[in-house]
C-alpha cells in the first residue's frame, strides 16, 4: 500500500555517509528535512547541498547518545518545520578491534550511539506520532544485526540490540492497533567515510567487505520504505546472503567469517589518515557522503530492485507458469 509522500523528515547521523545521502534524497522528493548529527561542519555541508538542490533543511547539532538533546531537537523540528512525518534512525559509530583489545568505555560509547541513539530517537518520534496515530519510523540496520563478524563486536552487538528493541516495539504497536509504521532497512557494505574516521587498532586502514555500494543506493531504499509498508528491507545481495546463510548454516558462516572477515577488513596499502576518530568527539571536518571506494562501489542493486517489485514479479512468474502449462497441454493434445 502506498502512502502520501512525507512532508517533514528527521534523519540522524545526517552529516555524512548514508544519513547525508538519505537527507538529500528526501529533500529532492519534496520533504523538509531536519538534520541531526554532532559535527557542525558536516551539517553545514549537508544543508548547503540540500539548499542547492532546492530543498529545505534544518541543521540541529545533536548527540543522539544524550536523550535530552534528542528530545529538544525533536521539539525544535516541530516548532520550525511542523509535525514530523518520518523519523530515520541512522547515526552510528564503530571500533575496528579484537574483543581482547577493546576498552570498556569504547563498548559503552558505541552502544550509546549505535543502540541507545535508536531508542532515544524512536521515543522522541513516538511521543509526537502517537497522539496523531500516524507517522513512520525507519531504523537503518545492517546485515550485522543478524550476523556478528570479527573486529566489530561493539557495532554488531549494538545492531543486534536495535533489532530486538524494534521487534518488541512492533508487537506493542500491533497490540494498540497503531497506524504508525515501523520498518528496518538492513544494509550490506557501503562506500561511506566511516572507514576514514572510525577508531581502529588493526593491521591496516579499515575497509568494507566487497561488494560495495554507493550511499545513494541505501538512501533510495530508505525513501522507498517511507512510502511502503514493508516490515524489513534488505539492501544489497550480500546482506540477504549473510542473513539467510546464518539461519541455515551458521557454523559455516562462523568459519567463513574467521577466514575472510579479518584480513578482508584491513587495507594494508593505505596509510592511516591524519583525521582523528569520531568515537567520542565529532571530526571537525566536512567528510561528505562518499568514502574512498568510488572506483569499486556499485550505484545500483539488482537484489533491491527485485525486492521492491516482488509483487509484479510474482504475478509475471505466475502468468508465465500458467502459460507454460497451457502450451504443454496443447502440445500433448496435438501429439495425440
Amino acid at each position: 500500500m502506498t502512502q502520501k509522500s512525507p512532508k517533514v523528515v528527521v534523519v540522524t547521523g545526517a552529516s555524512a555517509g548514508v544519513g547525508r545521502a538519505t537527507a538529500l534524497a528526501f529533500a529532492r522528493s519534496g520533504a523538509s528535512v531536519a538534520l541531526l548529527a554532532r559535527g557542525t561542519e558536516g551539517l553545514n555541508g549537508a544543508v548547503k547541498e540540500i539548499e542547492q538542490a532546492g530543498g529545505t533543511a534544518l541543521a540541529l547539532p545533536t548527540d543522539v547518545a544524550n536523550a535530552q538533546q534528542v528530545e529538544d531537537s525533536a521539539a525544535q523540528v516541530e516548532k520550525v518545520l511542523g509535525p514530523i512525518d518520518v523519523w530515520v534512525n541512522n547515526a552510528m559509530v564503530t571500533v575496528f578491534s579484537k574483543v581482547v583489545d577493546m576498552a570498556p568505555e569504547e563498548y559503552q560509547r558505541v552502544t550509546e550511539i549505535s543502540y541507545l541513539g535508536v531508542v532515544y530517537g524512536t521515543q522522541a518520534a513516538l511521543k509526537r506520532m502517537r497522539p496523531r496515530n500516524a507517522g513512520t519510523i525507519i531504523q537503518v540496520g545492517s546485515a550485522l544485526a543478524y550476523r556478528g563478524i570479527p573486529l566489530q563486536s561493539a557495532y554488531c552487538g549494538a545492531k543486534f540490540a536495535a533489532r530486538g528493541f524494534t521487534d518488541s516495539l512492533r508487537a506493542e504497536l500491533i497490540y494498540e492497533n497503531s497506524k504508525i509504521h515501523l520498518t528496518t532497512v538492513h544494509l550490506a557494505a557501503f562506500n561511506t567515510p566511516q572507514f576514514e574516521w572510525a577508531r581502529h587498532r588493526i593491521g591496516g586502514q579499515p575497509q568494507p567487505l566487497p561488494p560495495i555500494f554507493q550511499p545513494e543506493v541505501a538512501a533510495g531504499a530508505v525513501v522507498w520504505s517511507a512510502n511502503h509498508n514493508r516490515r524489513e528491507l534488505y539492501v544489497g545481495f550480500p546482506a540477504l546472503k549473510i542473513i539467510l546463510g546464518n539461519k541455515i548454516v551458521p557454523g559455516l558462516i562462523d568459519y567463513m567469517a574467521s577466514k575472510q572477515a579479518i584480513d578482508g577488513q584491513m587495507d594494508k596499502q593505505v596509510k592511516t589518515p591524519s583525521t582523528r576518530d569520531n568515537l567520542f568527539e565529532p571530526v571537525p571536518k566536512d567528510m561528505g557522503t562518499h568514502g574512498r571506494f568510488d572506483d569499486q562501489a556499485k550505484d545500483r542493486s539488482w537484489q533491491l530492485l527485485l525486492s521492491q517489485n516482488r509483487l509484479p514479479l510474482a504475478l509475471v512468474t505466475l502468468m508465465a507458469g500458467l502459460a507454460a502449462m497451457v502450451i504443454k497441454r496443447d502440445h500433448n493434445q496435438d501429439s495425440l
